[in-house]
Order: structure tokens, then sequence, then C-alpha cells
């Protein structure tokens, strides 16, 4: 889907806030309501709007430190990968995972409550799935910036 102008600033404003009001972003976007929420059902019916949620507050609710972590596989062969996927999707600690070209095979962010709950969750969990020959983990320090905003 080819973005104009006004779709950009639609995008931009949702993703600011995305429970503002039809009438509200009409208005900061310079449309009338009609054209604005004909716009943003055509950008949520082409998947450019993939969907909303809610972003949590992760210390708040006993999940406030992150953990990046590496993964070596045993082999990169489908089978392989796709086992590991398949283990890591019902592993909800598991925020974000990533298939790597480079050193590791796979990035992971991992959030748990502390150092001692995530040492936990990888050697009962991450350490045990078939096919993990090493896993590294790096401990950020401080979050310095973190956005759910795509750039448009």
């Amino acid at each position: 889907m080819k973005l104009d102008d006004i779709d950009r600033r639609i995008l931009r404003e949702l993703q600011k806030d995305g429970r503002i009001q039809n009438a509200e972003l009409a208005k900061r976007v310079g449309l009338s309501p009609s054209p604005c929420l004909r716009r943003v059902r055509i950008l949520e019916e082409t998947g450019v709007i993939a969907r909303y949620v809610a972003v949590v507050d992760a210390a708040k609710v006993g999940r406030g430190q992150t953990f990046f972590t590496r993964i070596w596989l045993n082999s990169q062969h489908e089978d392989a990968v796709d086992h590991f996927v398949a283990e890591i999707n019902r592993m909800p600690e598991v925020v974000e995972c990533y298939v790597m070209l480079g050193d590791c095979d796979m990035l992971l962010r991992v959030v748990a409550a502390d150092i001692a709950a995530y040492r936990r969750f990888q050697a009962d969990h991450l350490s045990r799935i078939r096919g993990v020959l090493n896993v590294k983990t790096d401990i950020p320090a401080q979050t310095v910036k973190q956005t759910f905003a795509v750039p448009l």
C-alpha cells in the first residue's frame, strides 16, 4: 500500500495514542471524521495497522529486568530452527526472538523479575531445549530509549 502524507500523519498519531477518538484524530490530521475513519479502516484492512495493544510497564507487573540472550544451536537446519522457535513461542518470558545472521543463531529479549528468576528460567527452560548448544546473556544497565513507534 502506498502511503500519502495524511496516512503517515494518521499513523504517527495512532502510534502516540492508539485509543484516540476518531474526532480528535481527524482534527489533528486535518480531515473531517468520516474520511479519517475510512482511512483508518483501510490501514487496518491492508495490515498496515497490525493490531492495537496496551504497553505495560514491566516493572509494575514484576518483570522489570530485561535480558538479551544469544543462542547458538547445534545445527542451523530448518528442523532445528523450527523446533527452537516452537519451544520459544510457548515461553511468555521471551518477548522478542530473532533469527540472526552472524555470530549467534538466535537473539532473544527476555523479561524476568530479577537475575535469580532469569537464571532459573535459563536453567529450567532455555538450556533444556533440544538443539541448544550455548547460551550467553547480556544484562542492560539502563534503558536509554525504548519505543514501539516506526519512523514515518
